[in-house]
């Protein structure tokens, strides 16, 4: 994947309103999943496969974390 995330399109979960503790994720990059800090958008971003993006949401939405 092409490491320049200047274009992604970045979007929070409508979950996320819970006083600015947010991850943004972006939809741009087939087969990769570009995730950062929504308090710092300039900063680092962590770019997952597709396939570890999709089993770590299921995961959550299993419960498997427990409750933050």
């Amino acid at each position: 994947m092409n490491s320049d995330l200047s274009k992604a399109s970045w979007f929070k979960s409508s979950y996320s309103n819970n006083g600015g503790e947010c991850v943004e994720v972006s939809a741009s990059f087939p087969g990769a999943v570009p995730v950062r800090d929504s308090k710092d958008p300039s900063g680092p971003a962590l770019v997952f496969p597709v396939s570890a993006w999709r089993a770590f949401v299921a995961g959550v939405q299993a419960g498997e974390f427990g409750a933050v």
